[in-house]
């Protein structure tokens, strides 16, 4: 504008023209004055796009974080980019961005994610691991190209299911039928012959017949109890993946089962002593389970005592791996000690300990690492009036490995058996008491708590 005024003023613009130029380049300076404001993005104002997309992406981990199935998202170099709560349990990962190796061993597994990582097509993994316990998981693996520049746009998602449950039921059927048709075979025979020999030679004789009737009761009871027996382990082996959420007093369980237990207990003239501490001994567990398993100790003691003999219960608190494990004093010089089953070495636990005492035959100490077999029972029992069905011991393995605790056996041919069993207390008090410098284990037990 100024160049147009110097030039009219000099006379080489008209005026007219003057005045016709100045409008227009008014006018094209207005349009430019328009589309630089419709186009142009406020300062520290973020595009409309923008907004919807972050609020989609927080969406997406929001359900992420909610599924109860484990998901990763494995980037270049297999390094662990996201991973939901469920992974995060399950692999026991610390701050994310570590390597997927040396959380997950699965040498298939990660065959598979370093082939999705080039772009290949996905693929399905199943492996087992044995430690802590026996689990199977089901890897479905698949590739993710992301819109980034740069050579290596593909991610893989590593999805984690959990097939333990499924494969034990399949296993835990064919162990059913192959178990229930062999241990029920002898006395469904038994009831047939039985039977028979009512309907003919003895019809008329009321002496044989009463006494058969007695024994076919007997056969009767012992496949009811097989059958318990057996369902209760299939229960047990169906959740032993699974660890248990609530807490038990363990005093008050073997309390329960020392009443429970004393009709038959008197029924044999068995005195039946117990050393409980005076506080609730508090563990992290399942009731029913947990009284199973004392229930199961006791009433073997009972059963396999000597008639007028004696059985010693003793319990214990907050005690350290070792001082649970092994007893501060041995049943006799020459009796033999076993670990059945036993957590994971960690000097922060603290257990909560009961232990039952018998002072019959004892059991030598080749037959000690079979005692948790199914149907197992040492020679000269499988014959006995009171026998069992050889589960029981299993169960209470099954059971204390749920609880990640730990089970074990004394015995002295002559000198009785001895069977412990130490199940974890909640993990806040046995944190707190390391905290706080708690001493690791209580004052020694007593003599007669042995």
């Amino acid at each position: 504008m100024a160049v147009l005024f110097v030039l009219m003023v000099t006379g080489v613009l008209a005026p007219g023209a003057y005045i016709g130029a100045s409008l227009a380049f008014a006018a094209l300076a207005f349009v430019y004055f328009l589309t630089a404001v419709t186009t142009a993005q406020p300062r520290g104002r973020i595009p409309a796009a923008e907004p919807a997309r972050a609020s989609e992406d927080r969406l997406a981990l929001t359900m992420l974080d909610k599924v109860s199935v484990p998901i990763l998202l494995i980037g270049p170099g297999g390094r662990i980019e996201q991973a939901n709560p469920a992974a995060r349990a399950l692999l026991a990962l610390g701050a994310e961005g570590g390597l997927l190796s040396t959380s997950l061993r699965q040498p298939r597994v990660l065959e598979a994610v370093s082939a999705a990582l080039r772009g290949e097509r996905g693929t399905v993994v199943e492996y087992a691991t044995l430690a802590p316990i026996e689990s199977h998981v089901r890897a479905y693996v698949e590739p993710i190209r992301l819109p980034v520049a740069g050579p290596m746009p593909w991610r893989a998602m590593l999805v984690l299911a959990d097939e333990t449950s499924s494969k034990r039921a399949e296993r835990m059927r064919a162990d059913f039928l192959a178990n229930a048709s062999h241990e029920l075979r002898t006395p469904l025979a038994s009831l047939s012959g039985f039977i028979d020999t009512l309907r003919g030679p003895a019809r008329d004789d009321e002496e044989a017949r009463d006494r058969f009737l007695g024994i076919m009761r007997e056969q009767t009871e012992r496949m009811r109890r097989l059958i318990d027996d057996l369902l209760s382990l299939s229960r047990v082996e169906m959740n032993e993946h699974q660890l248990p959420v609530g807490t038990v007093d363990l005093r008050a369980v073997t309390r329960d089962v020392i009443d429970s237990l004393g009709p038959m207990a008197q029924a044999r003239n068995i005195t039946v002593s117990a050393t409980l501490p005076e506080t609730p001994v508090e563990i992290t567990g399942d009731r029913d389970q947990v009284h199973e398993v004392v229930e199961n100790l006791i009433e073997n003691a009972i059963k396999y005592s000597p008639e007028g003999g004696q059985v010693e219960i003793s319990a214990d608190d907050d005690c350290a791996r070792d001082r649970a494990e092994h007893p501060a004093d041995r049943i006799g010089e020459n009796s033999a000690r076993l670990l059945l089953a036993g957590p994971p070495f960690d000097p922060r636990s603290r257990f909560g300990v009961v232990r039952v005492r018998d002072h019959g035959a004892g059991i030598d100490r080749r037959y000690l690492p079979r005692l948790s077999e199914r149907f197992f029972r040492v020679d000269g029992q499988k014959s006995s009036p009171t026998a069992g069905t050889g589960l029981g011991l299993a169960i209470v393995k099954h059971i204390v490995t749920r609880h990640r605790g730990g089970f074990s056996v004394e015995s002295e041919p002559g000198g009785g058996t001895r069977f412990t069993v130490f199940l974890p207390k909640p993990a806040a008090r046995a944190e707190t008491a390391s905290e706080t410098g708690a001493p690791a284990s209580p004052a020694p037990v007593s003599p007669g708590q042995a």
